[in-house]
């Protein structure tokens, strides 16, 4: 296991026997995720387009390589986890875009980067879900978490696709979550806010530099991809089985705070 990784903090919730997918689980937040669940005993079926990182993944972790916003390979994903295991108990929509040179006024927004993003973001995830909730139809059990974001709650400028995109991921979590509830499938969403990931530290010199995006949570830091994780666990858990069709932020406190405050300067 590589010594980059942050996998600090015990593990309450067991999983074994379940099956769950994690998408984007390469990488930062997903990583995590697929981290969290194998250590409490799931089998997990890391679904990620990038081959490059798949020795980093965590020992008994299966990867498909597969990029979500390709509807044929979404469901060539969810196969497969049937196949090994008989069925998905959790889905976590994780894999999400968002490049350095996409932060640009809506009337400079390329159309191919648009596609790209609506694609991944958007149409990844529910396609994920669209051939996950079938399978979870036929259990009458399941519990599907998409990764949304701050951004999807309150926006900034430069974010016209992105910001609105995981704006959409709540709704999609809120509608699914109406629609499977009496056949004993949960859905929800979590936002995180700022999270020591490749993504984060790539593009924090455009926000001002890492330590300024830190300030701006009340909590004086940016999170960590581990309490994401924990997150996730609470929520597919029995613990939260009368949580339903709603969001959690995982935010260090961003949400509270007033847009009309510096966002610089919380002492």
């Amino acid at each position: 296991m590589s010594s980059k990784r942050d996998v600090h903090g015990s593990v309450r919730y067991q999983n074994d026997g379940r099956v769950v997918i994690v998408t984007g689980a390469c990488s930062g937040i997903g990583w995590a995720i697929a981290a969290a669940f194998r250590k409490s005993g799931a089998e997990v079926l890391a679904v990620d387009v990038n081959e490059s990182q798949v020795h980093e993944l965590p020992d008994g972790v299966r990867f498909h390589q597969s990029d979500v916003g390709r509807e044929e390979e979404c469901e060539a994903a969810v196969q497969t986890a049937v196949e090994e295991w008989g069925g998905v108990d959790v889905l976590v929509n994780n894999a999400a875009i968002q490049p350095p040179d996409s932060y640009l006024p809506m009337d400079q927004y390329p159309s191919d980067m648009w596609q790209r993003m609506v694609a991944v973001n958007l149409s990844g995830y529910a396609f994920m879900a669209k051939y996950v909730l079938a399978v979870m139809r036929r259990q009458h059990a399941g519990v599907v978490i998409n990764i949304a974001s701050a951004q999807g709650h309150r926006t900034a400028r430069g974010v016209p696709a992105y910001g609105p995109i995981k704006s959409a991921n709540l709704m999609q979590a809120r509608q699914w979550g109406v629609e499977y509830a009496r056949q004993g499938i949960r859905v929800l969403s979590v936002s995180p806010g700022a999270i020591a990931t490749p993504l984060v530290t790539s593009t924090a010199d455009s926000q001002g530099g890492e330590a300024q995006l830190a300030n701006r949570h009340p909590l004086g830091r940016i999170g960590q991809p581990r309490e994401v994780a924990n997150a996730v666990l609470w929520l597919s858990s029995r613990d939260a089985s009368f949580v339903t069709a709603t969001d959690l932020e995982v935010d260090g406190g961003l949400g509270a705070f007033a847009a009309f405050a510096d966002p610089y300067a919380i002492d």
